[in-house]
């Protein structure tokens, strides 16, 4: 192992940019050369490979984004388009890849690594959506990011005494409304896990109501409902005065928690010794807070699970 490449793939997440940091200068730390790979798969087929040093990756653990931005390319989803990417490894005598993404992403770096080519997969994706590791880079920021709004929304639900509806993203996972909507004291969550009981809902926001509240916070994730949709509902049998806020892609950008930045450069650096060890077609996950190797094709075949001890608990401290 003397030279090595890393892309980021699929949508970007806050604390990329530390894990790219992470295998660049563990990489140079163990004596190999490090390339990026510039806008995934696309890059990685066409030959858009650029060397990476010491200098080119100063300042940058705390921006978010990726510096190599990223796209989704379905030509790479061919088997064409992977022989074609596998060609243009060893055009560049790349003899290995880190791949930082979600599912999508870890589903091509798959294909390579059963082409025979060393590959280490970093989750990355703010949904948390990855299965066998605790956590994924980007969901501590995204969550931070919606507590937030929630915060500042709090304030004008209060003054104005309405009902608002904040619409998160996660279409297929709802731990970031999950998260946001525990830690933000919202009086219902809805998320694509569970069933959506409208008439809990309703009946919650009736009952408090009557014992004097003045205002109400609904977190829905894309997933369930626009929120639109919810608000509707809610003005229709409630009354109430409604409002609705979708947060969408500000919720995918900014500054990277503290927590994303350790996380990124523990994986980054991890993902380089599972290379240099030969280790390949492994993803690099957190679990109990230690980083250990699960098989790719664990991670991409098994589903993910959301903790709904989480939703049982934020259902009884929100009465």
């Amino acid at each position: 192992m003397k030279k090595i490449a890393v892309l980021t793939s699929g949508g970007d997440a806050p604390g990329m940019n530390a894990a790219i940091r992470a295998v660049v200068r563990r990489g140079i730390f163990k004596q190999l050369e490090v390339v990026g790979i510039k806008h995934g798969y696309q890059g990685l087929m066409e030959g858009d490979y650029i060397p990476l040093s010491l200098g080119s990756v100063g300042d940058i653990i705390h921006r978010g984004g990726t510096i190599l931005q990223t796209a989704r390319c379905e030509a790479f989803k061919t088997e064409d388009g992977q022989k074609q990417g596998l060609s243009r490894l060893k055009e560049n005598g790349i003899d290995g890849l880190v791949v930082i993404g979600g599912d999508g992403s870890f589903n091509g770096a798959l294909k390579l690594a059963k082409m025979g080519f060393p590959t280490v997969g970093i989750p990355g994706t703010i949904d948390n959506d990855i299965a066998c590791t605790d956590y994924t880079i980007g969901f501590d920021t995204a969550v931070n990011t919606v507590i937030e709004a929630i915060d500042k929304i709090r304030d004008t639900a209060t003054s104005h005494e309405r009902t608002y509806v904040i619409e998160v993203m996660g279409r297929q996972a709802g731990n970031i409304a999950l998260w946001s909507g525990l830690a933000g004291g919202a009086e219902s969550i809805l998320i694509p896990e569970t069933e959506a009981d409208m008439d809990d809902i309703i009946s919650r926001l009736l009952q408090g109501q009557k014992r004097g509240k003045k205002h109400s916070i609904i977190i829905v994730a894309e997933g369930v409902a626009t929120g639109n949709k919810i608000g509707e509902i809610i003005r229709e049998r409630t009354g109430f005065e409604t409002r609705v806020t979708v947060l969408g892609h500000i919720q995918r950008g900014g500054t990277p928690s503290a927590f994303d930045r350790v996380l990124g450069s523990r994986m980054g650096a991890t993902a380089v010794d599972f290379l240099v060890e030969g280790k390949t077609g492994v993803m690099v996950a957190v679990q109990n807070n230690q980083m250990v190797a699960v098989p790719l094709e664990e991670a991409v075949s098994r589903p993910h699970s959301l903790p709904l001890s989480l939703y049982e608990l934020a259902h009884s401290l929100s009465i």
